[in-house]
């Protein structure tokens, strides 16, 4: 199984052999250390964490130094089932080409506590005369007869800000120089979000 951390930098354009031209977004990735092995016979289950990103030494509480065995000062750290570690301290590589299709899993902006036509989509209500502040309305909320709202209503309330995982999108290129992982499509989450890629 393939699987990279990063973080989302920008979105900009490739062009293909044939002159197409995609849109994409720019994963920044980098080494990627396991710093535990869970196995089956002591944890119950077989998963690797490691850490990616570097973090000031001095934000580090001594639970998570002991944690990281000193390996360095990791500002993520993420369990992957499946990834083949022999050793604690070993780097996980990428290995992404171009073609390749992968999930993409982050949190999505949070954009706040917004309105119903804003959330959901509501249209309002009419635009006419003797309408006064109906124009973003939801409109009627209850049922008769019941004198209560039913769980799961829409209706206002915070919005984004919750794990978004897209699937079927495609590596365009990986450049190994930079570390940049170009993404064909839209990955969700702002700029610097932590980005897990999964082939």
């Amino acid at each position: 199984m393939k699987f990279i951390l990063g973080t989302k930098h920008h979105m900009t354009q490739l062009f293909d052999e044939e002159g197409n031209v995609h849109p994409v977004t720019v994963i920044k990735t980098g080494d990627m250390v396991a710093t535990q092995i869970k196995t089956k016979e002591k944890d119950g289950y077989e998963s690797v964490q490691v850490g990616f990103g570097t973090k000031k030494a001095k934000r580090i509480n001594k639970a998570l130094t002991g944690q990281m065995k000193g390996f360095g000062s990791f500002m993520h750290l993420k369990e992957v089932k499946g990834a083949a570690v022999s050793a604690l301290g070993d780097k996980l590589e990428a290995g992404f080409e171009p073609g390749d299709k992968v999930t993409v899993s982050a949190i999505s902006k949070a954009k706040g506590f917004q309105g119903v036509v804003k959330r959901h989509g509501f249209h309002g209500g009419p635009r006419s005369h003797g309408q006064k502040h109906s124009e973003r309305e939801p409109g009627s909320i209850g049922a008769g007869g019941y004198q209560r709202v039913f769980k799961g209503r829409k209706m206002a309330g915070r919005m984004g800000g919750d794990r978004v995982t897209v699937k079927n999108l495609v590596v365009m290129s990986f450049d190994k120089d930079t570390n940049e992982l170009y993404i064909r499509g839209a990955v969700p989450g702002r700029r610097g979000t932590l980005v897990e890629v999964q082939g």
